[in-house]
């Protein structure tokens, strides 16, 4: 994910949002400050490369449509957490069936062990079943409920936390 994909990870993000069981969050960040926001060694995009036919992962260099995004921000900016992130993933509308949100997820979760990374936490609104359910099916389980975290335009909204520890990262 870079700069060139701003506009329509930024589109994607709105979209989510829109639909109202994604985030808290009421309206997409500027690209300098999602930029900011995300590790840049663990971010990445799904793209539809027009030569290519079909979603493929990687840099996104080329021709090719924005089909979905995952990226990651550090939990804590203590030492002990250095292995522990919370991710966002979120596919287009239109691309959603498709398998792009589990291969992004996969993707992610290689390059974060690749990194030393134990812990990936997540956030999602009960309401969200299809993203509880890719998360079960990349090995998280559920932690628990934080209930009435948060008020999303006026109402209480519970959060189920989701972590997935790496079997691979010690």
């Amino acid at each position: 994910m870079t700069a060139a994909h701003a506009d329509e990870v930024l589109a994607i993000y709105q979209a989510g949002i829109d639909e109202g069981d994604a985030t808290f969050e009421t309206t997409a960040p500027t690209w300098e400050d999602f930029d900011a926001a995300k590790l840049p060694g663990h971010r990445f995009v799904a793209v539809h490369r027009e030569t290519g036919g079909g979603a493929a992962n990687g840099s996104g260099t080329g021709p090719g449509r924005v089909l979905g995004w995952i990226a990651a921000s550090p939990v804590s900016a203590r030492p002990v957490y250095a292995g522990v992130v919370e991710h966002s993933v979120y596919v287009h509308p239109g691309a959603r069936g498709l398998g792009v949100a589990r291969a992004l997820l996969d993707t992610f979760i290689a390059s974060t062990e690749a990194a030393g990374i134990w812990t990936i936490q997540a956030g999602v609104f009960p309401e969200n079943e299809a993203s509880i359910a890719l998360h079960l099916r990349a090995g998280f389980r559920v932690v628990g409920t934080s209930e009435r975290l948060g008020r999303h335009h006026g109402v209480w909204r519970d959060v189920r936390r989701l972590e997935r520890r790496s079997p691979v990262v010690d």
